[in-house]
């Protein structure tokens, strides 16, 4: 199929600067740009209407599994959140803390005002960070027996981290996100959750995003603060770095001793619950970004875009334009029915290709054209943005053309991310090998570890390589360890990661 002419959208490449190009690409598709607030964005409506899509497929999947929806206060008292102490200790850098809770005029400068010394809080507020210590402070009130049990609770909320070094989308001090937080009256339950959440994660992010993930363990240096065990999903960029894409935490009893949350079992006793927390956030859409694109604009999955087909008319006269458009509302009535969502850009003040040049930027996947002759013909030019190629095909039957051309372009892309991914894994067995292939090849490198957080630290002071996490499906095989020479009972992914 012939390529289609593009338009210059004056974007760095990413051979040239891969950062650089992310960064260009986010603002100039409309996704989202930096605010008046250091290191906070704005999240711009073509960006929402991703994450939106993206909201409303995890919410689905997460009601189908019992959880429901509730929402909890952004502040918790500085007491509570110290309730848990790895927790605390582990989130203590990146808090924000509110210590007053009124302004007054400056006097000493006219028109300014100033923290009122005399509104001090008599207990520092946290800005949450994350919501373990407030949802497990209320849950004692909730559970009282092996009744109430499990508790299955999910909430889309926001949370602040004081980061230093902010990227849009991928680290910013506030950022969007769902935590689920359940509790259970066994060990066994509350692991299996755990598991539950992590293959949810794994199912959307490949389904949805056409992003396939790793799904695997963290190592005990990388785990959630106050936590037993960390399960995670890890995805590979066009860069070859890894990239987390969703955690999901045993917590074990942890939370439920600190904050004294325990049930009446059938025989009587009181015991504390096992609990779990887990949660993904708009960083995914900065997955979504890397993945795909290219260096003319973003490219996205027909599962996750909000203009999944749009159609451009193009016309000399007034005339031509009612008659294209009598043709295509027929095209766009039909696509609609079933459930596609398209757009008919009939705005006369742009040219076609202008409108070419915006909907590839978008990343919209298919982009139909109709002129007097596709008329006579009884034809569209449909072109796919994936691929940056079209075809000529006949507007009879078009909707199953339509359709079917979605679901190949949502295949196609994971198929390419899985390729590429597959062929980023590399085993090796020395350390010098380790080094040549994080600074050529990059991607994850499969190797062998002794399993001690001193040469987890030393391999990543010398590489800035962390360990990704164990694999679920890794092999158990002795080896030497990759660094020090010493046993090993399997090997690792270890990579260069955002």
């Amino acid at each position: 199929m012939p390529k289609y002419f593009i338009m210059s959208k004056n974007l760095t490449t990413r051979s040239e600067d891969y950062s650089k190009w992310y960064n260009e690409l986010v603002v100039k598709a409309d996704l989202a740009e930096n605010s008046g607030v250091r290191g906070c964005m704005v999240i711009k409506p073509y960006g929402y209407a991703i994450w939106e899509k993206m909201q409303a497929e995890l919410d689905r999947m997460f009601k189908e599994t019992g959880h429901q929806n509730a929402y909890f206060p952004l502040f918790v008292p500085k007491s509570m959140f110290e309730a848990e102490e790895k927790n605390a200790e582990g989130f203590a850098k990146e808090c924000a803390i509110v210590t007053h809770y009124r302004l007054k005029n400056d006097p000493d400068k006219p028109g300014k005002l100033m923290v009122d010394p005399n509104a001090k809080l008599e207990e520092e507020l946290i800005v949450r960070p994350t919501s373990e210590a407030i949802i497990w402070s209320t849950y004692k009130g909730w559970v009282q027996s092996y009744r109430d049990l499990p508790l299955l609770i999910n909430q889309w909320a926001n949370v602040v981290r004081w980061e230093m070094r902010t990227r849009l989308f991928l680290r910013t001090a506030e950022f969007l996100w769902q935590e689920g937080h359940t509790a259970h009256a066994t060990k066994e339950e509350a692991i299996e959750e755990s598991e539950k959440m992590m293959h949810v994660y794994a199912e959307f992010a490949e389904n949805f995003m056409a992003i396939p993930v790793i799904k695997g363990l963290k190592t005990e240096t990388e785990r959630f603060a106050g936590a037993d065990e960390t399960f995670c999903i890890e995805a590979l960029m066009q860069d070859g770095k890894a990239l987390q894409a969703g955690t999901s935490h045993f917590l074990g009893q942890n939370f439920a001793k600190a904050f004294d949350v325990k049930f009446a079992t059938a025989e009587g006793k009181q015991e504390y619950v096992w609990g779990t927390s887990w949660g993904v956030s708009t960083r995914l859409m900065g997955a979504l970004v890397m993945t795909h694109s290219d260096d003319h604009g973003l490219v996205l999955p027909p599962n996750l875009a909000p203009i999944q087909v749009v159609i451009v008319p193009i016309y000399k006269s007034e005339e031509q334009l009612d008659e294209i458009s009598t043709s295509v509302n027929e095209v766009v009535t039909a696509l609609r029915k079933l459930n596609i969502s398209v757009k008919y850009d009939n705005r006369t003040n742009q040219k076609p290709g202008f409108k070419f040049n915006e909907y590839e930027l978008k990343g919209v996947p298919v982009r139909i054209a109709v002129g007097p002759k596709d008329l006579e013909n009884g034809t569209f030019e449909v072109a796919r943005r994936d691929t940056l190629t079209k075809e000529i095909v006949s507007k009879d039957g078009i909707e199953i053309y339509i359709t079917n051309l979605l679901a190949q372009i949502q295949d196609e892309m994971f198929e390419r991310a899985l390729n590429y991914r597959d062929t980023h894994i590399t085993e090796v067995n020395d350390f010098e090998e380790f080094k040549s292939i994080l600074e050529g090849k990059g991607g994850f490198v499969s190797a062998h570890w002794d399993g001690t957080a001193e040469t987890e630290e030393k391999i990543k002071d010398l590489t800035k390589a962390t360990i990704r996490c164990l694999p679920l499906d890794r092999v158990e095989e002795a080896g030497a360890c990759v660094f020090t020479g010493k046993p090993s009972v399997g090997r690792v992914l270890f990579a260069k990661a955002y």
